[in-house]
This record gives C-alpha cells, structure tokens and sequence, in this order.
C-alpha cells in the first residue's frame, strides 16, 4: 500500500479499479487546516489528465504496470502483430491501443509492451526513431535559415512537415510524440 503522503512522480497506484499515474505532485501544509497532497495524475489506460487532491493518510494499493519488450512484425487491417523477443509467440493488438506515435514504428522495431494485470493498454515507444523520406517535393540547398516546411512521406507511410531543403532518400529523426521533424541524420 501506498500513503499519499510518500506520492512521487512515476509511481502507480490503483484507485477503485482505475490505474494512475503521478505526473506532478505537491504536499501542501497551508497555515490553517490539514495538510494535503496536490497531484496531477493520468489514467493509463485511458490517457486523460486530472488533477486531484488527496489527505496525506490516504491509502493506495501500488499497482505494477509489467513492460515487456516485444518486435513489431507486421500489420493485417486494424490488427497489429507484436513477436515476444524470448518465446518467438506473436501476440495480436489493436491499432486503437497502440496510440497515434505507432504511425513512426517500423516493421521489427523493438517496443515496450504496457499491461496491468494481463490486459495491454498501451506501447511504450522511442522518444524518437530515425526513418528515410520516401516522398516529397525537391530540396532546395541553402534554404535553411527560414521556418518554411513541407509535407513528407516517411517510410511508414505517415507524413511529416520538413524543411525545404529535405529530399527524398534523407535520413532524418522524429519525435514519436508530437510527430515533429528533429534533424536530418545524413549530411549530403
């Protein structure tokens, strides 16, 4: 169990079936009244962000999130399948749980596998992967100093804003979360 009052960011606790995790946390002891605990925590399973406040005797079972490495194979429809780097078993996902940074996976990329108690809700991604442009308009060398980009097909078929001077076979890196264009990896 644990007491609000030993709250730290990362830890999980689960609360009347729902699993939580703690982003941000504060013990405040204001001058009149009982001390409390201001927390910001997000639900794993579902993603949602709520800010809530607990008195510091407030007990919690802690709840383990196991996180298994696992390599994407393949994708057939909405069906995603993840192979268990010890075992060779392949285990089947939904796209849904995946999340929207999946679209930068390649095929046999290693990933975390996030689940409570059995059930998957979720992959633990790279910050960022490095992927080879597959499409886009021409590059334009020396156009580096503005802030002007243009869409562009990566590997995994999903687009990314690029600066013009990008072109087709360009290896660069992109952020998992937000999808945003860090640096190009190969210097022409």
């Amino acid at each position: 169990m644990i007491s609000a009052g030993d709250f730290r960011n990362g830890m999980t606790f689960d609360d009347d079936g729902q699993v939580f995790q703690i982003i941000e946390f504060q013990h405040v002891k204001p001058g009149k009244g009982a001390a409390f605990v201001r927390t910001k925590i997000r639900n794993v399973i579902t993603g949602s962000v709520v800010e809530r406040t607990f008195n510091p005797t407030d007990k919690f079972p802690e709840a383990y999130i196991e996180r298994k490495e696992m390599s994407y194979s393949y994708a057939d429809g909405e069906l995603c399948y993840f192979m268990d780097v010890e075992t060779y078993d392949l285990m089947p996902l939904n796209r849904d749980t995946l999340g929207n940074g999946f679209r930068f996976i390649k095929e046999e990329q290693v990933v975390k596998i996030l689940s409570y108690k059995g059930n998957v809700f979720g992959v633990d991604l790279p910050k960022s992967v490095e992927l080879t442009i597959t499409d886009t308009e021409p590059g334009f060398k020396g156009d580096t100093a503005t802030n002007v980009t243009k869409p562009a097909t990566v590997e995994t078929g999903a687009e990314v804003r690029v600066p013009l001077f990008i072109d087709i076979g360009d290896v660069i890196r992109v952020d998992t979360e937000t999808g945003d264009y860090l640096e190009r990896m190969n210097k022409k």
